[in-house]
């Protein structure tokens, strides 16, 4: 069963019109926010109206829809734009295991959205009252931002040279037919001088890489940019990476870069599970669905992918959830076939990857909402940081190959700490 706080009463919510706050990061008051950020646009929150621990197992996100339900369904809603992203929303980040624990949904008390040229302020009272009746008149003024200081770093779970071991084992097991694709990741352990302000992460990570997706919750930070899913009523949308290489030194040589990923077997071949999974899930749930016949070139500041963008129209009654339950895990972060993929990496990792690879991301009351993938991410706590990367292994993979690329997946958590 899992555990519930911020209960007792229904929830009394407030949704009003305010004026563009610009940057949504320096409203945030407290350095354990939570965030949903894309190209400056999405949702901030903070405090705790409620919180539940998921329970593990294979019907988790079913269990949470149902707890989502009772508690927006108790809710005394106010709502004057009606839009999504409006009323009530939740917080989520579920584990990428289904049988680990760590799952989580949280309502905040107060949460802060700018869409489309509009922007607007959600607030939770406890049921006794409470009114907002300006822009920001009744939340607390931000703290300054608090840098972590020295950072000192160590391996994690894997040692270089083991997991360099990890992925050739990986490849005998794909030579031998026993799966065609396995996605394994690694771990690492930093230590901060100070408490790790989480809002300095957001600031550092939005601002470098605007076009991923800059995430928060319950300590999970990272900025992916793997969207599993957006549902804005019937549509959904989807964007599937799979096949990664490094950026050029000159525009020449990234040029190159791009055009040897699109004709690279390996990397063709790997989207081309990671696509193929996506439709699967998504085919019994739609009425249409709509699959680019080639990916195209997604280019980050530090990588580039292949990326295939989907979409589709639901059919009636699917809320977000329901379609990330169908969804998790794409061959993109577990691998091909899945039961088999899932099997390998809990052999060779040595690790929980905890919500590394997981979804990520916000639902509202209406089952519209926004969910990633927790990639290019690391899990706060204190003043230590434990940080996550990985690939894509397939028959041709090179060791060495695959762990200079996690490396610089790696990266971006590490500037996020470092700036």
């Amino acid at each position: 069963m899992g555990v519930a706080l911020g209960l007792s009463r229904p929830l009394v919510v407030r949704t009003v019109a305010v004026d563009d706050p610009g940057d949504l990061i320096t409203a945030l008051p407290t350095p354990t926010p939570y965030a949903w950020i894309h190209h400056g646009e999405g949702l901030v929150g903070w405090g705790e109206a409620a919180r539940v621990q998921v329970p593990a197992g294979p019907d988790r996100f079913g269990w949470a829809r149902q707890w989502l339900a009772g508690t927006f369904a108790r809710a005394h809603v106010d709502d004057e734009l009606d839009l999504p992203g409006t009323g009530p929303v939740a917080f989520g980040s579920f584990t990428f295991d289904a049988s680990s624990p760590g799952s989580v949904l949280v309502v905040p008390r107060t949460v802060l959205a700018r869409r489309d040229g509009r922007a607007w302020l959600t607030t939770i009272s406890d049921g006794l009252g409470g009114r907002v009746d300006g822009p920001f008149e009744d939340t607390p003024r931000p703290r300054p931002l608090d840098v972590p200081g020295r950072i000192r770093y160590s391996d994690g779970s894997l040692t270089a040279p083991q997991w360099e071991h990890a992925v050739a084992q990986a490849v005998r097991a794909i030579r031998a037919d026993r799966l065609s694709k396995v996605v394994l990741a690694r771990d690492l352990t930093a230590l901060a001088e100070r408490q790790i302000d989480i809002r300095i992460l957001l600031d550092r990570l939005s601002t470098r890489y605007p076009e991923c997706y800059t995430f928060s919750c319950d300590g999970l930070v990272g900025a992916t940019p793997e969207l599993l899913i957006r549902r804005t009523g019937k549509a959904i949308e989807s964007l599937v990476l799979a096949g990664t290489t490094t950026r050029g030194g000159d525009a020449t040589e990234d040029v190159a870069r791009g055009a040897g990923l699109f004709a690279s077997a390996k990397d063709r071949s790997e989207h081309a599970y990671a696509v193929e999974s996506v439709r699967e899930a998504l085919t019994p749930l739609c009425d249409e669905l709509h699959v680019p016949a080639e990916p195209r070139l997604l280019v980050l500041p530090n990588l580039q992918h292949l990326a295939s963008p989907v979409s589709g129209r639901l059919t009636d009654g699917a809320s977000v959830l329901d379609v990330v339950a169908a969804m998790h895990p794409t061959a993109a972060v577990g691998g091909s076939p899945t039961p088999v993929a899932l099997e390998v990496i809990r052999e060779l990792e040595g690790m929980d990857r905890g919500g590394y690879a997981g979804p990520v991301g916000w639902i509202d009351a209406r089952g519209d909402g926004e969910w990633g993938i927790a990639l290019r991410c690391g899990q706060i706590s204190g003043n230590r940081a434990r940080l996550f990367a990985g690939g894509g292994i397939m028959a041709g993979s090179n060791p060495a190959d695959e762990l200079a690329e996690a490396q610089t997946k790696l990266r971006v958590m590490q500037y996020a700490l470092e700036g």
